[in-house]
């Protein structure tokens, strides 16, 4: 008999001792044994909001919203009641918000604008030349064959039509070499004006400017290929 008396003794005891640990709501220990549901009612919602797709694109509202909860908490036990509800119906709508967060949209590419050259002067007849590399060469491609030969043409049926011929690059590697890269393209498509179609040499000039004047984007592969190119300027003729 009195070990029952005991046991049950012991077990009130520690029921007593559990009713009386200290609860607390974001972080701030509650200072009487209820509090208004719209605490747990927010824990809840911010809960959810961490279990939800949208988390991981507005973490900061997700921290924003259990910050009001701590901050509510703190005011209603400054006995600011209507302070603290407002605070966490704020805290519950910013978690809803996170919930609907999704991936920024991904960004339109525009086409590249290209430029149409100017009209020749009246009187006059004009022709352009654009040869493109393969990256780190400077070696003319047989497929620009017939291209460089309509200059050719150009150049022979005018004699005293000059052309200056510019190398450029794009912009991987370092400055100085791709200078160098530029004018060794210039050259190359120089000597096979003169080599293969017979122009004289004292006609055509050459410069290298490397990286310094792109005509595309260097950061996609095709832009990069434009940007590899000799462009050469070719004096106008009067057309009889």
């Amino acid at each position: 008999m009195k070990k029952c008396f005991l046991l049950s003794g012991l077990m009130m005891l520690l029921l007593f001792a559990a009713s009386c640990a200290p609860t607390y709501h974001f972080g701030v220990q509650d200072r009487a044994m209820q509090v208004p549901d719209e605490f747990g009612q927010t824990e809840a919602v911010i809960a959810q909001a961490e279990q939800s797709p949208g988390a991981k694109y507005c973490p900061e509202k997700i921290a924003k919203a259990k910050d009001l909860g701590r901050q509510a908490a703190e005011t209603y036990w400054a006995c600011n009641n209507d302070e603290a509800m407002r605070l966490l119906a704020e805290a519950r709508k910013l978690a809803k918000d996170a919930e609907g967060c999704a991936p920024p949209p991904v960004a339109q590419v525009e086409p590249e604008k290209v430029v149409a050259p100017p009209p020749p002067p009246p009187g006059k007849v004009c022709i352009t030349l654009n040869v493109q590399f393969d990256y780190n060469k400077a070696v003319v491609k047989p497929k620009y064959h017939n291209v460089i030969g309509k200059v050719a043409e150009f150049m022979k049926k005018y004699p005293t039509t000059t052309a200056e011929i510019g190398g450029h690059t794009d912009n991987r590697g370092t400055a100085s070499y791709n200078m160098k890269l530029s004018e060794r393209r210039a050259v190359s498509v120089k000597n096979y004006l003169v080599e293969k179609f017979g122009i004289e040499s004292s006609r055509l000039s050459t410069k290298g400017y490397g990286f310094s004047k792109p005509v595309a984007t260097n950061k996609t592969a095709a832009g990069r290929q434009k940007n590899r190119r000799i462009e050469a300027v070719i004096e106008c003729a009067e057309e009889k």
